[in-house]
């Protein structure tokens, strides 16, 4: 896991959603909160961030630190291909 700072939006409580983070010196603006759930002690938060990418943010709320629990890019890759066929690099 990944310590990271990460800017909330605060409305009927604190850290009630995250809006941007840093990343080993990259900042993240947040474009979307996709889903929220929670687990003893821990909220999750799947979100997009402006460059299309998906991350999983995870606020341990006891000792109130922020990770990184999962990351995917929207980068399109190539299709795999069919039976028979031969992938070109």
């Amino acid at each position: 896991m990944s310590e990271m700072r990460v800017e909330c939006y605060a409305g009927y409580r604190a850290d009630q959603r995250p809006i941007r983070f840093i990343l080993r010196g990259h900042k993240f603006e947040i474009t979307e909160v996709q889903d929220q759930w929670y687990s003893p002690g821990a909220v999750y938060f799947r979100v997009r961030t402006d460059d299309g990418d998906f991350f999983v943010l995870r606020h341990d709320e006891v000792q109130d630190v922020w990770s990184l629990d999962g990351f995917r890019s929207a980068r399109e890759r190539p299709p795999l291909p069919e039976a028979g066929e031969v992938a070109l690099s």
